[in-house]
C-alpha cells in the first residue's frame, strides 16, 4: 500500500507510519519535522501545512491511503483540495470529544455532537470538539463517504504517551514520592477508565485502509473502573506501599485538577458529569476488526518507556514535592 501519513513524527501518526513500514508498506510522511523525524525507512517531506505549496510534492502521486489526524478544520481542507482527487481512502482520526454528553454510559457512535465550527484557533481546548466535528464533515465531503473512514479516539496510551496520562501512574507506584511509599489517590474506585493503546489503534487504522472499510468508529479500549486500573498499575510495578485516598471535594479545595495538566491526577474526573465518559459504546469497531491488547501490557510497556525518560517537568500529575506536601496536609 502506498501510505501517506499527514504527520508520522508525533505519537499517533508515528506509530502508525511504524507499524506501515512494518508490514512492508510504501510510506510518506509530510511534517514540518521540528518535534521530530519520521521512522526510519519513512520518505519525509519536509512542508509547514500552512504553506500554500505545502502538498507540491504529493499531489501528483496515486495514494492508496491518507491519513489525517489534525483539529485544524483549514488544514484539513487545504489537505483534501490537493490529495482528494487521486486519493482512494482517506482516514481521518477524530476524537470522542466530538461527543456532547459525557455523563450517559454506554453511547455509541450516533450520540449527539458539538455543532461545528471553523472559526477560532486550532489550538483553544474549549473549541477541539467542534473543530474535529468540522474535519469530520470537510472530510466525509471532499472524499466521500465510500472512501473515508472516521476514527474517534478515545484516551490513547502506551509507550511514547507523552501527555503523561497513562505513564503517571505506573511510575508513580514504581517510584512514590512518599519516604513512607504512600501514593496519593483520588478516592474515584467506580470511575470508568477506557484506554486504547497507541498499537492497537494504530493497527486498525492501516487495517481499514487496506480493507477499504468507509465507515465511523468508536476506538476505544475496555471499560475498566479506575481501582481496577489503579491495581494493574500497582501489579505492574511490584509496588508494595499503601495508597492515600482523598475526597474529590477535599483534592479540588487545594487545586489538584483533573484528567491533565500541571498539578493534577491523571485520569481522574468529576462524578456524575463524566459517569459516561469512560463506558462509550465501540463494539462496531471491534465488529470491523480492532483488536485490545490488555491494560497490563499496555502499562508495563510505558513503564519501560517512562523509566527511559529524564525530564524536568511533567506534562500531567503531581510533583514530588506536591504530593508529599498533600499526603501531610490530608494527614493533618
Amino acid at each position: 500500500m502506498r501510505l501517506l501519513v499527514l504527520g508520522g513524527t508525533g505519537f499517533l501518526s508515528g506509530a502508525i507510519a511504524t507499524h506501515a513500514l512494518r508490514d512492508g508498506d510504501d510510506v510518506t510522511c509530510l511534517a514540518r519535522g521540528t518535534t521530530g523525524v519520521p521512522p526510519a525507512g519513512a520518505t519525509f517531506v519536509r512542508a509547514g501545512r500552512d504553506d500554500p505549496a505545502a502538498y507540491d510534492d504529493v499531489a501528483n502521486t496515486d495514494w492508496d491511503a491518507v491519513v489525517e489526524i489534525s483539529s485544524d478544520p483549514q488544514r484539513v481542507r487545504a489537505a483534501a483540495a490537493a490529495l482528494a482527487p487521486r486519493t482512494q481512502h482517506f482516514a481521518y482520526i477524530s476524537s470522542a470529544s466530538v461527543y456532547v454528553e459525557d455523563a450517559t454510559p454506554n453511547q455509541d457512535e450516533s450520540a449527539a455532537f458539538h455543532e461545528p465550527t471553523e472559526d477560532g484557533a486550532a489550538s483553544d481546548p474549549e473549541l477541539y470538539g467542534a473543530h474535529k466535528v468540522a474535519c469530520e464533515h470537510i472530510a466525509r465531503a471532499e472524499f466521500g463517504d465510500d472512501k473515508t473512514t472516521i476514527v474517534r479516539a478515545g484516551l490513547i496510551g502506551g509507550p511514547g504517551d507523552r501527555s503523561d496520562r497513562t505513564g503517571y501512574w505506573p511510575l508513580r507506584f514504581a517510584r512514590p514520592a512518599d519516604e513512607r511509599g504512600r501514593v496519593l489517590i483520588p478516592d474515584a474506585p467506580d470511575l470508568a477508565t477506557q484506554v486504547i493503546d497507541v498499537r492497537d489503534l494504530a493497527t486498525f487504522v492501516l487495517h481499514c485502509a487496506r480493507a477499504g472499510i468507509a465507515a465511523t468508529f468508536n476506538a476505544l479500549g475496555d471499560s475498566i473502573a479506575l481501582a481496577k486500573h489503579f491495581a494493574t498499575a500497582q501489579r505492574v510495578a511490584g509496588f508494595r506501599g499503601t495508597t492515600v485516598a482523598a475526597d474529590p471535594a477535599w483534592l479540588t479545595a487545594h487545586d489538584v485538577a483533573p484528567w491533565m495538566g500541571p498539578r493534577s491526577l491523571p485520569l481522574w474526573l468529576p462524578l456524575p458529569e463524566y459517569a459516561g465518559f469512560g463506558t462509550r459504546n465501540g463494539s462496531a469497531a471491534r465488529r470491523a476488526g480492532l483488536q485490545i491488547r490488555g491494560l497490563e501490557e499496555t502499562l508495563a510497556d510505558v513503564l519501560v518507556w517512562e523509566r527511559t525518560r529524564d525530564i524536568a517537568a511533567r506534562r500531567a500529575g503531581l510533583t514530588d514535592d506536591d504530593e508529599r506536601q498533600l499526603l501531610q496536609q490530608l494527614e493533618g
